[in-house]
């Protein structure tokens, strides 16, 4: 007993002499990371039930393969068939929870099954990655000088919050972008589908042209398009259509128009008539989004021109009187 309670005095001692006051912490704080990330992988194992397997072979029933095709089918997994077995963990519980992210990624251009998923694995091994980058500059700094504890605690906590919210960021900025150029190109293509429809094209066949004529400007939105003309061609509700056309947008612009598609095809009115009163609205609206824009430049400016401004001219107009009063006072006070 004694033996061993000087060994790990002497190993305390050393810890402490290496890194630090709180050396010993971080060492253990290091080991336990790691037997956790040592033992997730056990816990998160999603043991698949013998009957589902039972009930999934007898569904399928006998398949007859060739033997090229072995090699495709054994490849074809990707990277959501290996998180397939983490989906308790990495998907939240809670419908509306889930279905809150599903729609966030929807609106950010993020459209496979497994992007929740996905996007919470990358929260996860990204907050872990830079937690343990944290703790190792702590280390680090702990070894080469004397940082208090609060400073221990941001180096190693402050790296791992950003990992983990970087992904939650990036989405959100690939959000606003995205609805920032359906935004920008929606009038242009209303009056794209004016003309089509005028030109005697149904609103289905107007659609596929506005995909693809403002691919190359509006990719965003031509995606949008493209899959309302795929969803409509396979059967689908044409109202349904639109209203998902707008959950996934994430525009009022988009759900403005959904809106009044929706109560001209209910009324029997002209589709023609309501996409020119639309699309000139859409246009006027456009027009003012640019003044408003540039109203507000004069204001963003006043700060910067007063700071790149004023300094250089109180220096100029009153520095050279400080120095003669500074000059007097200093042959004054000599005398």
């Amino acid at each position: 007993m004694e033996q061993i309670r000087s060994l790990f005095g002497g190993l305390n001692t050393l810890l402490t002499e290496r890194f630090g006051e709180f050396g010993p912490l971080l060492v253990v704080g290091i080991l336990g990371l790691f037997l956790i990330l040592l033992t997730l992988p056990v816990l998160l194992r999603k043991q698949e039930d013998p009957l589902d397997k039972l009930r999934e072979q007898s569904r399928r029933g006998p398949k007859t393969v060739a033997p090229g095709q072995k090699q495709a089918l054994r490849t074809s997994g990707g990277r959501g068939d290996k998180l397939e077995k983490y989906s308790n963990f990495l998907e939240p519980t809670d419908e509306e929870e889930y279905s809150a992210i599903r729609l966030k990624l929807l609106q950010a251009g993020y459209r496979s099954k497994n992007a929740v998923r996905t996007f919470h694995f990358m929260q996860f091994v990204l907050g872990i990655g830079f937690l343990v980058l944290g703790m190792l500059y702590a280390v680090m700094k702990s070894a080469t000088g004397d940082p208090t504890t609060q400073q221990l605690i941001m180096m190693t906590l402050g790296p791992g919050a950003v990992g983990y919210m970087l992904p939650k960021y990036w989405v959100t900025r690939r959000q606003q972008e995205r609805g920032e150029e359906i935004t920008n190109g929606f009038p242009d293509a209303l009056d794209l589908m004016l003309v089509c429809v005028e030109a005697g094209q149904s609103l289905d066949q107007a659609i596929v042209r506005v995909s693809k004529e403002v691919r190359s400007g509006y990719p965003a939105l031509a995606e949008e398009f493209e899959m309302v003309a795929h969803e409509m061609k396979a059967g689908k509700d044409k109202t349904s259509v639109l209203r998902d056309m707008s959950e996934r947008a994430g525009v009022p612009d988009v759900s403005s128009f959904v809106t009044v598609l929706i109560q001209s095809a209910q009324f029997g009115t002209s589709i023609a008539e309501a996409l020119r009163v639309y699309a000139s609205e859409m246009r006027d609206k456009r027009v003012m989004r640019a003044e408003e824009a540039a109203n507000k430049l004069p204001t963003k400016m006043t700060l910067a021109t007063m700071m790149l401004t004023v300094p250089p001219l109180l220096i100029i107009l009153i520095g050279p009187s400080i120095y003669e009063i500074a000059q007097t006072l200093g042959n004054a006070s000599f005398f």
